[in-house]
């Protein structure tokens, strides 16, 4: 299984686990989870692709997904702000 599928997975799980479901939107996933891919090669962690670093650790901590807004997000919007998550 390759990192992609990997993540999907798991933020599949993660998403039944907590009542809303992962998007069925399969561009926008693989979209979302190339950019946490990415960040986390970059930056050594999967700090959301939608959502501006800080660049310092302690800060930027909040915004690893699945950051700290999503589930309020989620319930307010329908969805988290990457449309990683939806209702």
């Amino acid at each position: 299984m390759n990192e992609i599928e990997k993540l999907k997975k798991e933020y599949k799980d993660y998403a039944k686990e907590n009542g809303f479901n992962l998007n069925p939107n399969e561009k926008i996933v693989d979209g979302v989870i190339n950019g946490l891919i990415a960040r986390k090669e970059n930056f050594g962690e999967k700090y959301c692709p939608c959502r501006k670093m800080t660049g310092n650790k302690k800060d930027d901590k909040r915004i690893i997904c699945p950051c700290v807004y999503h589930k309020e997000e989620i319930e307010k919007d329908g969805h988290c702000f990457c449309n990683l998550f939806t209702r």
